[in-house]
């Protein structure tokens, strides 16, 4: 199963994203398997999250857990990961 989430950044203290949602992630709490374009695999364990971010110069960032990418994306409080699926 899939839990989805979004971060809503009610101020943007780097000045790059703006505010308001500002990416769109998944928690897989099963192992999965991530497929490149250019033919590459990747086998990731149970835990591991993707963002997905929004904007002009849009990515996509995997994080082994929603905890590291709150370390870095949470700013102190500025950015809240919001669920959006119920556990």
């Amino acid at each position: 199963m899939t839990r989805r989430f979004e971060l809503h950044r009610d101020d943007d203290v780097t000045g790059v994203s703006g505010a308001g949602v500002v990416a769109d992630g998944d928690l897989f709490d099963e192992p999965w398997t991530v497929r490149f374009p250019d033919g590459q695999v990747l086998d990731l364990p149970a835990g591991w999250c993707r963002i997905r971010w929004r904007g002009l110069r849009p990515s996509t960032v995997l994080w082994p857990s929603v905890t590291a990418a709150q370390a870095v994306h949470g700013h102190g409080g500025a950015t809240r990961f919001v669920w959006r699926d119920t556990e």
